[in-house]
């Protein structure tokens, strides 16, 4: 799923996740965090229902 990340270790995660802590703090993250899970979700969504619709066309 991520292979256009470099192998990416446990210190690494901890670096991008303070990095995050810094730039939004912990009272918006957490909104970032859902925001991305509701857009990742509505867009997987929206490619079965396309996937759907070609295979009714067919």
């Amino acid at each position: 799923m991520f292979g256009f990340l470099p192998n990416l270790g446990v210190p690494e995660l901890i670096i991008i996740l303070i990095i995050g802590l810094i730039i939004f703090g912990p009272g918006k993250l957490s909104g970032v965090g859902k925001a991305m899970g509701d857009t990742i979700r509505e867009f997987r969504n929206s490619l079965n229902t396309d996937g759907d619709a070609k295979k009714q066309n067919n």
